[in-house]
């Protein structure tokens, strides 16, 4: 998964893991917290989320508190990515742990709800094909770009053990 395309549902800043994953839901299973994905927000969003769609944040997304359900849900939900200005840090490690692509983008401002995207994870470039732009996110280093690849930390662990 070196290359993610994808439609936007565009947030503002400050997004933070209670309107993400709300806290009633937290005994759930990642699947099942997933389908009230971003209910805190809007209460319909949950069914609007398709798989492959891509979220777009302004500055600190995922702030509060550090529970790792907020990106699992986001993961759960079938999202491909989530691209922001910048992450709150514990919900980017928490995204990275679990293979949840992450960049941030300091144009991403510019993305516009339901713009078509496709993410070159290498490179960190993002295509915005609905607006013909081309923006720059921070490159992810090549050890979290496997991460990324082989699903999480959990699973890259798995392998690594398997490995020996």
């Amino acid at each position: 998964m070196e290359t993610i395309r994808g439609r936007v549902w565009k947030f503002g800043d400050d997004v933070n893991t209670d309107v993400i994953a709300p806290g009633k839901y937290l005994k759930l299973p990642n699947d099942e917290m997933a389908k009230h994905v971003f209910e805190g927000i809007d209460p319909e969003l949950p069914e609007k989320i398709k798989p492959g769609d891509i979220v777009v944040g302004g500055a600190n997304f995922g702030s509060g508190s550090s529970r790792e359900s907020a990106p699992a849900a986001i993961k759960y939900a079938g999202v491909s990515a989530v691209v922001a200005v910048f992450f709150a840090r514990i919900f980017f490690r928490n995204a990275i742990n679990l293979g949840l692509p992450v960049l941030e983008c300091p144009e991403s401002d510019k993305i516009q709800q339901g713009d078509e995207l496709e993410i070159d994870l290498v490179n960190g470039t993002i295509r915005n094909l609905t607006r013909g732009e081309v923006y720059q996110a921070s490159r992810l280093p090549e050890h979290i770009q496997e991460l990324i690849k082989v699903g999480g930390l959990v699973p890259h662990l798995e392998q690594e053990l398997e490995d020996r």
